[in-house]
């Protein structure tokens, strides 16, 4: 496994999270556009659960470099949000983003709106027996607006919001992940895990290191808070995540507003296991609306599949007590634009994720077989996409409650 004493993120002296300076220079192109949007993510295991990730966006024409971590519950150094908060925080961030635009589409004027949204998953069984499994549960989603609309007209809205998302595609019906498996250099055939008809792209290596933050202060893009306030259900054990049976149920909330500027200010909360609090900017490319002064919502998503998918390869090694060395992803999603933001007036497809995997063992290639197995089926994320699963919607008026959130402060050059 990666050294477990180091603290790789800490010890590249870049700063956690910016936008990359030089993408043609590292190669990283996306997949091509057939639906609306193409995201790669090209991911690499760090020190410990520590991940770096660069993600480039077709459409968008954006490289990032985001970065993950684990807190104590899975031997975590806490420098980086867990792979949820990444989902999350791209998911109501695009719920935000419809709501805007069918609201205005339809002239409903909101004076104030804030989203509370909360993603629930599961865990259970052993994983030395092999029946260790991941799950996703339905979205509860509060919308607390101040409008002079009804309830019904704003509930209306909201839910309709929600399926033009883009990410519905990945929510609604069932989507089997496709893989392909490289080991020591050298292409298998998978085990379980669904093939992807394609063979394995280039292998991202080492090439992360070279990538360098576009000219100016990328502290404010996301940044770590305080311990997430406890609730009943808070588990707080070090290493509780690294045990082999596994019955618990974990649940992260993502608070979203707006900034007076449009950049969407997102607030991670990690209830179970419990974490630390995280803040993320979010903002659309140009093509899409926005400025690019953040990743949009569905580089987001595409981070969060690609993290917590990393995080299962580690957690099963140290479990197993294997020997994994190293492991890398390159990761293809593919969106269609959004029903209400671009004007299509339909509802948010996604294909199948697609993921290239690239182990490095002293192990044979039945353990890379079988870390992959184990890896899609403990996957919170990828349980998430082969689940249909519902939004439920709650309105509220903004007035009557609160929500106070720091201001976040962003100056890229």
């Amino acid at each position: 496994m990666s050294d477990v004493a180091g603290n790789s993120l800490i010890e590249s002296g870049k700063p956690l999270f910016f936008e990359v300076e030089n993408p043609a220079d590292l190669g990283l192109t996306a997949p091509a556009i057939h639906m609306g949007e193409a995201i790669r993510v090209r991911a690499r295991s760090l020190s410990g659960m520590q991940k770096e990730a660069l993600i480039v966006a077709a459409r968008a024409r954006k490289a990032w470099r985001l970065v993950s971590d684990e807190g104590a519950y899975l031997a975590g150094r806490d420098e980086a949000p867990c792979p949820l908060s990444f989902l999350t925080t791209g998911m109501v961030s695009s719920y935000m983003n419809e709501i805007l635009a069918l609201a205005t589409t339809r002239q409903i004027e909101l004076h104030k709106i804030r989203l509370i949204q909360d993603n629930r998953y599961t865990m259970t069984g052993s994983a030395l027996k092999g029946t260790m499994t991941g799950g996703a549960k339905d979205v509860m989603l509060t919308a607390q607006i101040t409008s002079g609309a009804d309830r019904d007209t704003l509930a209306k809205l909201v839910l309709d919001a929600t399926a033009a998302s883009p990410l519905n595609g990945l929510m609604r019906g069932v989507k089997e992940s496709l893989f392909t498996l490289t080991h020591n250099a050298r292409e298998i055939e998978p085990g379980r895990a669904h093939r992807l008809s394609k063979s394995a792209v280039a292998d991202p290596g080492e090439g992360f290191a070279d990538a360098r933050p576009t000219a100016g202060d990328w502290s404010g893009l996301v940044r770590r808070g305080e311990l997430t306030p406890k609730a009943a259900h808070s588990v707080t054990l070090a290493n509780d995540s690294l045990a082999d049976q596994q019955s618990r149920l974990l649940h992260i909330r993502g608070i979203c507003t707006l900034r007076d500027d449009g950049v969407k200010q997102i607030e991670q909360q990690l209830f179970n296991p419990h974490g630390s609090i995280f803040y993320f900017l979010c903002d659309e490319a140009q093509e899409n609306g926005g400025q690019g002064r953040a990743p949009d919502a569905a580089s987001y998503i595409s981070a969060g599949i690609g993290f917590c998918f990393m995080t299962q390869f580690g957690r099963y090694a140290q479990i197993a007590k294997k020997d994994l060395r190293k492991y890398r992803i390159v990761q293809d999603t593919h969106f269609s634009l959004g029903g209400a933001s671009a004007g299509t007036g339909k509802a948010g497809r996604a294909d199948p994720v697609e993921t290239h995997v690239y182990l490095e063992t002293g192990e044979s290639d039945d353990f890379a077989r079988t870390a992959l197995d184990m890896a899609e089926q403990t996957c919170f994320l990828h349980a998430f996409c082969r689940t249909d699963l519902k939004v439920r919607v709650a309105i509220q008026d903004a007035d009557a409650v609160a929500v106070d959130l720091p201001a976040l402060a962003i100056d890229a050059g």
